[in-house]
């Protein structure tokens, strides 16, 4: 029953993260920097604090009771996962929903399994080594679907080249407004690439979840202390970049612009915020539920990647393709779905 609850919590999480970006096509006559960082303000700043104080008692003694070295460490990995999302949102500007969200947590997913290991030869640090994972059946099977999600990967850029050579220019910005595959998939590797620090973030602040249970803190909840100094890195990284193409764009007076419509343009960016905390809020739920860290994530990964699959295909991201290149972009996808459960039974 634990189980099968924390599977439903990632299921709730994935539809949420999936599901985010949609209130952001509602926005009209703001810049993409301007939108974007309304929402973080509400998915990085006020819905954490809301969570904890709704969930987690005393939250912030708990964070003033916490080392200043475990902080910095939570707030260093959520600023270096704060370049992912600001480039996550730039691939779904670039590439859409569904080859966007397919390559970034492709991506993400691998080296979140990679990464660990390879720090831990590199700083001679006691546990699962990368030497230790190619000498045993669960390092085998953990690389080949490493291996399996990079071709997955591969297929989808492919498809994207094939997309990009076989629709006008109206029929690509008819399904995505600044389609550009290239650019897309640059930043989804960097996305990729820096988003899987926010999962390190998870276990760099465990210490702080650990406290609030001991402190009579409901253990479902126990991450969304976490969240509030993780997200505040988060923050800053989007905060800089955005004021600068402020700057740069002369963009300013989006926030304030009375030609475009004010009152549904934050309400949508707010409810974009919103849903997007949900994802994880709910993956804090599941996580408590399941033992293990990196599975919690991989299966996290995949639901978002089967959510915002289906989001693409009923927008029409993909009208007018032949099927030759539909086929090639499905089958990415579920290459990356079968790498996802290797990588996560390989972690079970």
């Amino acid at each position: 029953m634990e189980i099968a609850l924390g599977v439903f919590y990632h299921f709730v999480g994935g539809v949420s993260s999936g599901s985010f970006y949609l209130p952001f096509k509602k926005v009209r006559s703001w810049s993409w920097e301007s939108y974007w960082i309304v929402g973080g303000v509400f998915s990085w700043l006020l819905a954490p604090w809301v969570a904890a104080t709704l969930t987690v008692p005393g939250f912030w003694t708990i964070i003033t009771d916490t080392p200043a070295a475990t902080l910095a460490w939570t707030y260093i990995l959520g600023a270096l996962w704060g370049i992912g999302g600001l480039t996550f949102g730039l691939s779904m500007r670039y590439l859409g929903l569904s080859l966007g969200m397919a390559v970034v947590l492709g991506f993400c997913a691998a080296l979140g399994a990679l990464i660990p290991p390879l720090y831990r030869d590199l700083a001679h640090v006691p546990g699962e080594t990368f030497s230790s994972l190619l000498s045993t059946p669960r390092g085998h099977l953990l690389l080949l679907g490493v291996l399996v999600c990079l071709a997955g990967i591969a297929l989808c850029g492919r498809a994207g080249m094939l997309k990009e050579k076989e629709l006008t220019e109206e029929q690509k910005k008819a399904s995505v407004a600044e389609f550009n595959v290239v650019l897309g998939l640059g930043v989804a590797v960097l996305s990729g690439v820096t988003s899987a620090c926010f999962n390190f973030g998870i276990e760099a602040g465990h210490s702080m979840a650990r406290l609030a249970v001991e402190r009579g803190g409901n253990p479902l909840f126990q991450n969304n202390v976490v969240y509030i100094v993780l997200l505040w890195g988060g923050l800053t990284t989007n905060l800089i970049w955005c004021m600068a193409l402020n700057v740069r764009n002369r963009s300013f007076g989006d926030y304030a612009d009375r030609k475009a419509p004010l009152a549904a343009n934050y309400c949508f960016s707010a409810l974009a915020g919103i849903i997007w905390f949900l994802q994880f809020f709910f993956y804090g739920m599941g996580a408590s539920k399941l033992s293990n860290g990196a599975s919690s994530w991989i299966l996290h990964m995949a639901f978002i990647i089967i959510v915002s699959s289906l989001w693409g295909i009923l927008l029409k991201e993909w009208k007018g393709v032949s099927r030759r290149s539909f086929g090639v972009m499905l089958l990415g996808i579920a290459m990356i779905l079968v790498s996802v459960a290797l990588v996560g039974y390989s972690n079970s």
